[in-house]
C-alpha cells in the first residue's frame, strides 16, 4: 500500500498546477444541465473530457506566458499555500457540484417526461471522470513523446527548427491516414461486412406478408430474406385497409409498401431500380399519393410516420424505401455521410423519372419524408428549397442533423425575429418548422406544396455541431424550447461535449422529446396532405391507434 501511495505522489508531482486549476473549473461547469438527461456513466465521460480540456487549456496558457518571457518565481511557502487553496476548493466544489448536477438532471428528466432515477449513482461520476481524464492526459503525453522522438531523429539530418516542423507534419499525416485515409476506408468496409451478419435477424412478431401490396411477399420479386432486418420489419408492419376503415369510418384501400435490400444489387442505383419495379408491380403509381422515403443506417423507417401517412390518406398510398448500408445509424452518422446522400438521390430520381412520364391527370401526389440520416440523405435529391417545393407536393423531414446543407441554408435565411429553434421562412408560405403541431399554425396562407421540418428543441441530433466548441449558437441565445432546462447555457468546449453525449441515448426518451418522433406525425401529415372533411378528432384517433400498437399486417 505504501508503494502505491508513493507512486500516486510521484505521479501527482508531474501534474501542472495551472492545468489542475482550469480542470477544476471545467469539472464544475460540466455539471450544468444540457438538452437531455444523462446516465451517470455518460456524465462521467462528459466530465472527464471537460476536465481534460480544461487541463490542456491551463497548461497551454502557462506555456504561452513563459514564451512571452514571464516566468514568475514562487517561494516554497507560496507554492504550498497555492496547493492548499486548490485542494480545499476541490474538496468543497467537487461534492457540491456532484449533488447539484444530480438535482439538475432530475429537473431535465421532468421536462422531457422521463422517470426519475436514484441520485446516489451520481457519486460514481467522479471515478469515471478521473479515469477518462487520466487516459486522455496520457494519450496527449504519448503524442508529445512521439513528436519529440521524431524530431530527435530528424535532428541528425536537418536543423532544429526544421526537425520540429517535420515531426509535426509526420504526426499530422499519420492522423489523417487514420481518420480519413486508406485505413479509415478499410475499417468502414470491414464494419459493413461484419454488421451484414446481424442483418439476418427478424424481430419477434414480424412475419412474411401474404399480400401483393408488400415487397417480400410470395407475389414479390424481392425475396423476404433479402430485405434486411429493418426492411422485413417495415414490410411486416403497418395498418391494413380494414383497420384504417374502422378508425376513420371511411372506405380505405390496402396501403402499398415496397422495399429492396442492399443485397439485391451491387450498387445503390441498382437497388433503387428494383424499388421502382416493385412500385410498378403493385400499382403504386396509380395511388392517390406516392411517398419516397430515405431510410437511416441499415434501412429503418419510422413506422409511426409511415402509418400516420397511410391513415390520413385512407390507405390510398404507396411508400417506396430501400436499404443502402449495413452500418447501424450511430456509426453511419459518424463514419459514412456520402452513402445516405447517394441513396436519397438514387431513389428519388428513379421514382421521379417514372412519375414525370405519367399524364398529368394520372400522376399521384408525390411526397418525401425521412428521419435523421434519412432526412439528411433525402434532401440531397434537391438543389435547394425552391427545387424541392417545385418537384414535390409535400415533405416531412424529422430530426434533421445539423450538418445537412439544405437545412442550414433554409434556417440561416429565416425571417427576421424568428427563432432558430422554430424559424419562420417567407411567412410560412411553403416551408414551416415545428416542434409541436401548433407551431404549424401561422397567420399567412400555406401553399399546396407543403414542406415541414419537424424538430424538437431538446433533440441533440438537430443541434450538435463542431461550432459549439467555440461559438454560442442562436438557439441558446434565444428563448429556449419548453422542454429544455432554462438553466442551460453555452460554455466553450463543455457544451459541445455535453450535446455530443446527449446524442447517445437521444431516442430513449418519451415521444415528443429528444430524437423520438412519434404519434404527432399524424398532425403533421394532416397539415401537409390537408384531406377533405378531416378533423382533429380524426387525428386524435390516429394517436390512439399508434399508441395501442395494432397487430402487424399479414
Amino acid at each position: 500500500m505504501k508503494r502505491v501511495w508513493e507512486g500516486v505522489r510521484r505521479y501527482g508531482k508531474t501534474l501542472h498546477s495551472a492545468g489542475l486549476s482550469f480542470g477544476l473549473v471545467f469539472f464544475v461547469l460540466s455539471m450544468s444541465p444540457s438538452l437531455l438527461p444523462r446516465a451517470w456513466y455518460l456524465q462521467g465521460v462528459a466530465t472527464g473530457i471537460s476536465v481534460a480540456t480544461g487541463y490542456g487549456i491551463g497548461v497551454s496558457v502557462a506555456w504561452m506566458i513563459r514564451k512571452c518571457g514571464v516566468e514568475p518565481t514562487w517561494s516554497d511557502r507560496t507554492k504550498k499555500f497555492g496547493w492548499t487553496v486548490l485542494t480545499v476548493l476541490a474538496v468543497i466544489l467537487v461534492p457540491l457540484f456532484l449533488i447539484l448536477g444530480s438535482w439538475w438532471q432530475q429537473i431535465v428528466r421532468d421536462l422531457v417526461e422521463a422517470p426519475r432515477v436514484n441520485r446516489a449513482n451520481y457519486l460514481l461520476v467522479l471515478l469515471i471522470s478521473v479515469a477518462v481524464w487520466l487516459i486522455l492526459l496520457e494519450a496527449g503525453r504519448g503524442l508529445r513523446y512521439l513528436t519529440r522522438s521524431i524530431a530527435a531523429v530528424a535532428l541528425r539530418f536537418v536543423p532544429k527548427e526544421a526537425a520540429k516542423v517535420a515531426s509535426l507534419v509526420v504526426v499530422f499525416a499519420l492522423a489523417i491516414f487514420v481518420v480519413n485515409g486508406a485505413l479509415y476506408n478499410g475499417l468502414i468496409a470491414f464494419a459493413n461486412w461484419s454488421f451484414s451478419g446481424a442483418d439476418n435477424d427478424t424481430p419477434d412478431g414480424i412475419d412474411q406478408p401474404l399480400i401483393a401490396e408488400r415487397s417480400g411477399s410470395p407475389m414479390s420479386a424481392e425475396a423476404w430474406d433479402s430485405l434486411g432486418k429493418e426492411g422485413r420489419t417495415f414490410m411486416g408492419s403497418g395498418p391494413s385497409a380494414e383497420q384504417i376503415a374502422a378508425l376513420t369510418g371511411r372506405d380505405a384501400k390496402q396501403p402499398i409498401r415496397v422495399y429492396a435490400g442492399r443485397e439485391s444489387s451491387d450498387s445503390v442505383d441498382g437497388v433503387a431500380g428494383r424499388v421502382v419495379a416493385e412500385l410498378e408491380r403493385t400499382g403504386g403509381f396509380d395511388r392517390a399519393v406516392l411517398a419516397v422515403v430515405t431510410t437511416t443506417g441499415r434501412g429503418w423507417v419510422n413506422d409511426d410516420v409511415a402509418s400516420s401517412f397511410e391513415y390520413v390518406q385512407g390507405g390510398d398510398t404507396a411508400i417506396a424505401a430501400m436499404q443502402y448500408s449495413f452500418l447501424p445509424s450511430p456509426l453511419a452518422f459518424i463514419a459514412d455521410r456520402e452513402t445516405p446522400m447517394a441513396a436519397g438521390r438514387a431513389l428519388f430520381n428513379s421514382v421521379y423519372a417514372k412519375w414525370i412520364e405519367l399524364p398529368l391527370d394520372k400522376r399521384p401526389k408525390l411526397v418525401v419524408f425521412g428521419e435523421s440520416l434519412g432526412s439528411y440523405g433525402g434532401q440531397a435529391a434537391f438543389a435547394g428549397a425552391q427545387d424541392m417545393a417545385t418537384r414535390v407536393d409535400g415533405a416531412l423531414w424529422s430530426g434533421t442533423p445539423n450538418f445537412t446543407a439544405q437545412w442550414q441554408e433554409i434556417t440561416s435565411g429565416r425571417d427576421s425575429g424568428s427563432r432558430e429553434a422554430v424559424p419562420v421562412i417567407d411567412d410560412g408560405q411553403s416551408i414551416r418548422f415545428a416542434a409541436y403541431p401548433e407551431d404549424l399554425e401561422l397567420d399567412a396562407p400555406w401553399n399546396d406544396s407543403r414542406v415541414v421540418y419537424w424538430q424538437h428543441a431538446s433533440d441533440p441530433i438537430v443541434w450538435w455541431s463542431f461550432d459549439l466548441l467555440l461559438n454560442k449558437p442562436d438557439w441558446l441565445a434565444e428563448p429556449l424550447g419548453r422542454d429544455v432546462d432554462p438553466g442551460m447555457t453555452w460554455i466553450p468546449f463543455v457544451t459541445f461535449w455535453q450535446v455530443t453525449l446527449d446524442m447517445v441515448f437521444s431516442a430513449d426518451v418519451p415521444p415528443g422529446h429528444g430524437h423520438n418522433y412519434g404519434a404527432e406525425a399524424a398532425d403533421m401529415w394532416a397539415q401537409i396532405l390537408h384531406p377533405e372533411d378531416w378533423s382533429q378528432s380524426d387525428t386524435d384517433a390516429i394517436h390512439a391507434a399508434l399508441t395501442n400498437n395494432f397487430q402487424p399486417t399479414k
